[in-house]
C-alpha cells in the first residue's frame, strides 16, 4: 500500500514524502496513530510536485553556495579553550561555537544546525567536522582545539626543574669542596661523629 506521511518516521521516511508498505502496517499503525494517509492519485501527484519543486530550490542553493563550500572545505579552525588535567577542557567547543568562527572568518552566516558534530569537543586535539551546506556540498573542517597557554605553563615548569637540578648540582659541589679540605684524620673524626649522632638517635 501506498501512504504518505503526514509526520516523520525513523528508519521509514521525512513527512511528505511517498512510501510503499504493507497493508497491516499501514493499517493497524501509520494511520491510526495519524502518522501518515493512504496516497490517492491525487495526493501522489501533489507530492511529486513538491518534490521536484524541492530539488529545483536545492539545486539552485548549491549553485548559489558552491563559492562558500569551495572557501570552508579543508580549512583548519582553530578555537583557544582553557585546559584542565589530562587534555580536558573547562566547558566544551559546541556546534555553534564552531559555526560562529566560521561566520566570523567566512563573512556569511552559518547556521550551527549545518555543523554535523556528533557531540560537543571536551578535550584538545584536532577533529574533521563535515558541514552540511546544502543538498551535497558538504565540505570537511579541521577544528584544532588547543590551549595558547599551555606551551608557557610547560615551558615555565621546566624552568623550575632546571633551577632545582642547579641548586643541587651546587649543593653536591660545595660538600665535595668541602670534603677536600679536610685531612684523613678529620675525615675520620667526623664519621665517627655522625655514627654517634646517629646512635643517639636510636
Amino acid at each position: 500500500m501506498k501512504v504518505v506521511l503526514t509526520q516523520d518516521v525513523p528508519k521509514l521516511g521525512e513527512i511528505g514524502t511517498i512510501q510503499d508498505v504493507k497493508d497491516g502496517f499501514a493499517r493497524n499503525y501509520l494511520i491510526p496513530q495519524g502518522l501518515a494517509r493512504i496516497a490517492t492519485p491525487g495526493m501522489i501527484k501533489q507530492v511529486e510536485e513538491r518534490q521536484e519543486a524541492e530539488r529545483r530550490r536545492i539545486a539552485q542553493l548549491e549553485e548559489e553556495m558552491r563559492d562558500l563550500a569551495a572557501q570552508i572545505d579543508g580549512i583548519r579552525l582553530e578555537i583557544h579553550a582553557r585546559v584542565g588535567e589530562q587534555g580536558r577542557l573547562f566547558g566544551s567547543v559546541t556546534a555553534a561555537d564552531i559555526a560562529e568562527r566560521l561566520s566570523e572568518i567566512t563573512g556569511q552566516e552559518i547556521d550551527r544546525r549545518k555543523v554535523e558534530l556528533e557531540a560537543p569537543i571536551r578535550e584538545v586535539g584536532e577533529f574533521k567536522v563535515p558541514v552540511r551546506l546544502v543538498g551535497r556540498l558538504v565540505p570537511e573542517i579541521t577544528v584544532a582545539v588547543f590551549d595558547p597557554a599551555a606551551p608557557l605553563i610547560a615551558a615555565s615548569l621546566a624552568d623550575e626543574d632546571e633551577e632545582d637540578d642547579d641548586d643541587y648540582d651546587m649543593e653536591v659541589e660545595d660538600i665535595e669542596a668541602e670534603t677536600e679540605e679536610l685531612d684523613d684524620d678529620e675525615l675520620i673524626e667526623a664519621a665517627e661523629d655522625a655514627d654517634e649522632a646517629d646512635d643517639d638517635t636510636a
